[in-house]
């Protein structure tokens, strides 16, 4: 047995208040772009095409940059790593109060605070993985429903600061608060429990094997050639496809039910919340349950929506559809980082993150781009729902196939248990 000495304090939970907050200021803001798309659009004439070609090209550098981030992470810690996400965020927002040009646009936004964000997953996931084992779920999905309350919080604040004091300076205040906000809280961030004398979960002794497992014995390059990684990847991309399509187009779609306007964004609103719920409920589900089990029920509820809204074509459908799938779509986002920590380890957490992410991106990329070209075609959304329903079922038997790759040394599975 391994002993050490414990303060009354467990600093996990720092850790983790402290990744809720970096990553609500994040993503809070960085979903703000939409309500600075009008005014905008109004004072250069740009067309929408233009200025949602600025956030595409931030979501490709997002996507890139988090395996950087990741891998960072790895090798320095959160603290740097989020240090330098949260002065390239900032300066970003305070560049975008001085734009003039379209390139100013794709350079300031596309890329600078596409570099910016690429610390909202990877890096805080994988810190989180080091901190907790037996609460891992739990607290990764009270990491995850930042995404939520960030959007709650974030939202009404900017539009009243673009009703106050305009766009340009509301992007000026912003980037200031974000960067101050962001770096003074990154340097509470410890890499891992033994950092400061303490050990995952708060405990005050571990067997010498069980840090073994956690840390993970696989190379980097193993863990990429293997097939569960690439399972893996295809997974999230497949997710990603269909949230997406369903958080770019369902208000559209209900617009098209003629829906009222007000009513086709509380269809959002109930998407939202329900993800709260979805991340904490399941995350905590899934440390008693197993992340496994836990990644295949979300994805059944996901599925299940979907069908539902491929059958039924009243407006009240869009209501059950919203709650059932946004506690899914939360489900999967707490869910993920804990069972990629489970299949591969810790050693390169961080890039594997953000690898995954990466992935996520392509597949947030190309679903919406499809939903919106079959429209354009045949004048209606049901192919696409038809299309998220079977990725959706697809992942449910792709997670069933899902195993950790073997250790050196690990004898392979031979019971049900041992393999989920």
């Amino acid at each position: 047995m391994i002993e050490t000495k414990q303060t009354k304090i467990f600093y996990g939970y720092v850790i983790v208040l402290s990744g809720f907050l970096i990553q609500m200021a994040m993503l809070g803001t960085f979903f703000t772009y939409g309500i600075f798309f009008e005014p905008i659009s109004t004072e250069f004439r740009w067309n929408r095409a233009m200025i949602s070609g600025a956030h595409a090209v931030s979501e490709v550098v997002l996507g890139i940059m988090a395996i950087v981030a990741g891998r960072f992470t790895d090798r320095f810690g959160p603290r740097i790593a989020l240090t330098v996400c949260g002065i390239f965020l900032g300066a970003g927002y305070l560049l975008m109060a001085h734009i003039n040009a379209g390139w100013q646009l794709y350079l300031f936004f596309g890329v600078v605070v596409g570099i910016g964000m690429s610390g909202c997953l990877a890096p805080m996931s994988s810190t989180i993985a080091r901190w907790f084992v037996r609460r891992r779920g739990l607290m990764t999905g009270i990491l995850i429903s930042s995404l939520s309350a960030g959007t709650i919080i974030m939202a009404p604040v900017a539009r009243w600061l673009i009703s106050t004091y305009k766009w340009r300076t509301s992007y000026t205040i912003m980037g200031i608060a974000v960067l101050v906000f962001i770096v003074a809280i990154a340097q509470l961030l410890k890499r891992d429990p033994a950092k400061v004398g303490q050990l995952p979960d708060g405990d005050t002794t571990t067997k010498p094997d069980s840090l073994i497992l956690q840390s993970g014995n696989l190379s980097l390059s193993q863990i990429i050639h293997s097939r569960q990684f690439w399972m893996v990847a295809a997974i999230v991309c497949c997710y990603a496809f269909a949230a997406f399509t369903v958080l770019i187009h369902i208000v559209l779609y209900a617009k098209g039910l003629k829906v009222s306007d007000a009513d086709a964004t509380n269809i959002l609103t109930i998407i939202g919340g329900a993800s709260l719920a979805g991340a904490l409920i399941t995350g905590s589900i899934s440390d008693r349950i197993g992340y496994k089990s836990a990644y295949i029920i979300c994805f059944i509820m996901m599925a299940a929506a979907f069908l539902w809204l491929v059958v039924g074509k009243q407006t009240w459908v869009l209501y059950p559809f919203a709650a059932i799938f946004g506690f899914a779509y939360g489900g999967e986002r707490g869910v993920m980082p804990p069972l990629v920590a489970q299949l591969f380890g810790l050693g390169s957490l961080g890039t594997i993150l953000g690898s995954v992410h990466f992935a996520a991106t392509v597949g947030a990329a190309l679903g919406p781009l499809l939903a919106g070209a079959i429209f354009d075609m045949t004048n209606s959304y049901q192919p696409a729902w038809v299309i998220c329903t079977v990725l959706s079922v697809a992942c449910v038997f792709m997670v069933l196939l899902l195993k950790a790759p073997l250790r050196k040394g690990q004898r392979k599975p031979s019971t049900l248990s041992e393999l989920t």
